[in-house]
């Protein structure tokens, strides 16, 4: 059997990875509304996808059409080629599990109906409500030569029809249906209020309305989505004066790239397809019919008016107070007595954010630096970095202006700052910073200290209490001096060449992991205990899974926990017989990352910003802090071997590539996501105040207590 059976091609592991999120939808175990916000983030899952992995394969079939990616030898049309009939197909599954969904909300009044649902009155209102409120704001075009073909936005919905004018010639009709105005889901007045049509199918109605005095050959919906790979490395001159600008300049750019893929929800006829797409730039084999809505984010709405059935939702659960953090003892002064972990969700991300606070007022901080990469719209992190700077405090902040997707948000925190008197620096040149680090830096008669945070996910409020993610605070002095080194480097423009502690990519991470494999490949090899387990969100890194594979031929036993993309296949004899891959696709997004090594006393645990993905080990800047409190330690491994025990959410993935659920072999259901929230729960519940008298008293403290008795 070749090697090659092992790998998986990077896109077609996504696909499937997506393939989970739309199961989700179907389970039956799901509340009705969560099932209906799980169909909405698969169709938004394939938006970004084909905007971003299709995107690119596009340039590089148009750049190198010989080009092979190096796991499974495909080239970039191959890719493509298996890529659009896959996505079609899972977007009709979409669409069926959103149709047996809505089915199954009738019972409580919820109903999409189309013109022949409606009674007389309902149909009048409806031609009413077009009337006064839709059609003087809609914008239509027949497309001739004096009205070339417009710009269609990316991920807009436009009605388009293929028109008979008076003259007999065929011309092709475009109506916007988005203008900022429109509400998606027009709620009829009845009883229930939960009877809807969509807007773009009221428009798609009326259209022969717009079009008065042609004869309609064929009309539908349709969306295109287009390329946004568009990477600031290559597009930006290194040269250029102000990167924020030149930044907002390739946004603007960004907005115009060519399509990729184009929906259409009825039969166009041959000849309008066709001038569509001729016009559009794209092949016919780009475009599918999809038998439902093109954007789901309408859902939300019809979810608010279901709001009062709790059985449609998931349990109410609320991030809790920590036990490590009494009430009543400054953040700074617990974290000085010893290490402390933040679980999110289950455990609030308050005690971060008091820590910020403390530090912007402590009379010994003398500076805060921070790594920024996608923060909160009303972000609480910023407003406390703001009152540091203004405190007094050097507040160093280094924004990544290139977060996908967050540019536009990154940019405009990045004014602010500075505008409060912090130093705001970027991104390293042609390489992102994705790590999570805090340092705060303190000066006394005592000498320097420091409180360093590392974690990983993302300094925001909004997603700790969506993503499930670790941070680790310590006043460790060796990862503080190694967390100033990080910063130094990143203030000259430069990379970490060497740490003792720290796993910090691109110089430091990948070597060191495969020098900690070879250590278990040692172990194996001498008969020893031998152990890998990693929890990623992606394994894509091509030198990390040949590791992977030679640590299995060895003997070493290895677990892999990954929600996304998986290249390497489990389960193959002779090569991976030893790695078992689980993926979880829950509640709650799966985003921590954690490395172990070992067993027993020699374990060796990190948490990580970083995936084994070559963009994470080679080109960014990403830290792995080692836990090294025992405690601290155990608790992170009993976090994997839990989530491993998995038996309601967990996929196993196959030999054959192909992930199933768990075979029930026990009684008992194990969600792991949901007993970490009972476990926070019953630990926040416990939490007592230290008391006055035993807190330690300073010198200065004692003394001023003597002196008032």
């Amino acid at each position: 059997m070749s090697v090659k059976k092992c790998f998986d091609n990077r896109e077609l592991s996504w696909l499937k990875f997506n393939k989970r999120v739309l199961e989700e939808s179907e389970d039956k175990s799901v509340p009705l509304c969560e099932r209906l916000t799980f169909s909405s983030i698969f169709q938004s899952n394939l938006d970004e996808f084909f905007m971003v992995r299709v995107g690119s394969l596009f340039d590089k079939m148009l750049i190198d059409p010989t080009e092979r990616e190096n796991k499974t030898g495909k080239t970039a049309e191959e890719q493509i080629d298996e890529i659009f009939p896959i996505a079609a197909s899972l977007s009709e599954q979409n669409v069926m599990s959103y149709h047996n969904i809505i089915n199954e909300l009738g019972e409580y009044g919820v109903e999409q109906v189309n013109f022949k649902d409606l009674s007389g009155s309902e149909e009048k209102y409806l031609a009413a409500y077009f009337a006064s409120e839709i059609k003087p704001l809609l914008s239509p075009q027949i497309i001739d030569k004096k009205h070339p073909f417009p710009f269609l936005k990316n991920k807009e919905i436009y009605a388009v029809v293929y028109i008979e004018t008076k003259s007999g010639s065929a011309k092709l009709g475009i109506v916007p249906c988005a203008n900022g105005v429109f509400e998606r889901a027009i709620f009829l007045p009845t009883q229930s209020k939960k009877r809807f049509m969509l807007v773009e199918e009221l428009i798609l109605h009326y259209v022969p309305t717009v079009f008065e005095g042609c004869n309609i050959l064929s009309k539908s919906l349709i969306r295109i989505t287009r390329n946004a790979d568009i990477d600031p490395n290559e597009s930006l001159d290194h040269d250029v004066d102000d990167f924020r600008e030149a930044m907002e300049e390739l946004l603007r750019k960004r907005k115009k790239l060519s399509p990729v893929r184009m929906e259409y929800t009825r039969k166009l006829g041959d000849a309008a397809l066709k001038f569509i797409c001729e016009n559009l730039e794209i092949e016919k084999w780009q475009t599918y019919q999809v038998k439902g809505p093109l954007d789901l984010s309408f859902v939300f709405s019809l979810s608010n008016r279901l709001s009062e059935h709790n059985e449609l939702f998931f349990n109410r659960r609320v991030p809790q107070k920590s036990p490590d953090f009494p009430d009543n003892m400054p953040v700074m002064e617990r974290v000085e007595k010893g290490d402390v972990l933040l679980s999110y969700p289950y455990q609030s991300i308050k005690p971060f954010i008091n820590l910020l606070k403390e530090a912007g007022s402590d009379k010994d901080v003398v500076s805060i630096k921070i790594t920024l990469y996608r923060v909160a719209k009303n972000s609480k992190i910023i407003e406390a970095l703001i009152d540091a700077a203004e405190n007094g405090k050097e507040v160093l902040v280094l924004v990544e202006l290139r977060a996908r997707f967050d540019e536009e948000n990154n940019i405009g925190w990045s004014k602010q700052l500075e505008d409060a008197g912090c130093t705001v620096i970027y991104g390293l040149d042609r390489l992102k910073v994705h790590s999570k680090l805090l340092l705060i830096t303190k000066k006394n008669g005592n000498g320097v200290k420091f409180i360093t945070q590392v974690g990983t996910g993302n300094y925001n409020e909004k997603t700790s209490a969506l993503y499930t993610d670790l941070s680790l605070i310590t006043a460790s002095t060796e990862i503080g001096l190694e967390a100033v080194n990080i910063f130094n480097a990143l203030s000259l423009g430069n990379c970490v060449e060497h740490t003792n502690h720290l796993l910090v990519a691109p110089k430091c991470l990948q070597n060191k992991i495969i020098a900690m494999i070879d250590e278990q490949i040692e172990l194996a090899t001498m008969g020893n205990p031998a152990y890998i387990g990693l929890k990623l969100n992606s394994l894509t890194d091509k030198v990390i899974i040949e590791k992977l594979i030679e640590a299995s031929k060895a003997g070493v036993k290895t677990n892999l926990v990954i929600r996304g993309i998986c290249c390497l296949v489990s389960g193959v004899k002779d090569y991976t017989e030893n790695i078992k891959v689980t993926s979880i696709v829950g509640r709650y997004l799966e985003h921590s990352r954690i490395y172990i090594f070992g067993e027993g006393e020699g374990r060796k645990v990190y948490i990580s910003s970083a995936d084994f993905m070559t963009r994470n080990t080679l080109r960014r800047v990403e830290v792995a802090v080692p836990i090294y409190d025992k405690g601290i330690s155990d608790r992170i491994y009993g976090i994997f071997t839990t989530l491993l025990s998995d038996n309601v959410k967990a996929r196993v993935q196959g030999e054959d590539g192909i992930y199933r659920y768990k075979e029930e072999t026990s009684s008992e259901k194990i969600n792991a996501q949901e007993l970490f929230f009972e476990k926070a729960y019953e630990e926040s519940s416990r939490i007592k105040e230290i008391p006055e008298e035993k807190k330690k008293q300073s010198f200065f403290e004692k003394l001023k207590s003597a002196f008032s008795k």
